[in-house]
């Protein structure tokens, strides 16, 4: 297990991802404890893009449930289309939002949260939950941040 990590900001935010990836499968590797998994990539993603907010959402019982994150305290239960983390887990899909004032019932867990970005997990072909990222800036997050986000929730094993 990987104990330190390499952070490097000097570099485009695409060779920054290509740089940290390695890095987190270190991380995770030979760990069987998703939650611990979880807690850690969070630490990895806060730590190498020093974003407002960085966690995981799992779904339990019909919501997203509150996991592992980085940040200030969060919204606890999310339902399912509701918010740009339950539209998320409704439609399957990653949603980059430039601007969450705009967002049709965004939930302002945090006042101070600018622009987000949301990322499915999925597990034989469902969503099981999603990796949710907010910025204090507009406009924060593109095709960039999905591409690699997408590759960092496809290193998780929830076989373990």
């Amino acid at each position: 297990m990987a104990e330190d990590l390499s952070i490097s900001t000097s570099t485009s935010k695409a060779r920054q991802y290509e740089a940290l990836l390695p890095q987190i499968v270190a991380l995770i590797a030979g760990e069987p404890d998703i939650i611990a998994n979880l807690g850690n990539i969070c630490a990895a993603l806060k730590q190498q893009f020093n974003w407002f907010w960085v966690g995981f959402y799992l779904v339990k019982n019909d919501k997203l449930v509150l996991g592992p994150f980085q940040g200030p305290v969060a919204c606890t239960r999310i339902a399912k289309g509701r918010g740009v983390c339950g539209t998320a887990w409704q439609d399957a899909k990653t949603i980059i939002v430039p601007d969450v004032d705009a967002f049709p019932g965004h939930i302002a867990c945090n006042s101070s949260s600018r622009s987000e970005i949301v990322v499915p997990l999925f597990y034989n072909n469902s969503v099981i939950g999603v990796l949710d990222v907010d910025s204090e800036h507009l406009q924060y997050f593109d095709d960039t941040d999905a591409k690699y986000l997408n590759q960092v929730v496809g290193l998780i094993n929830f076989n373990a």
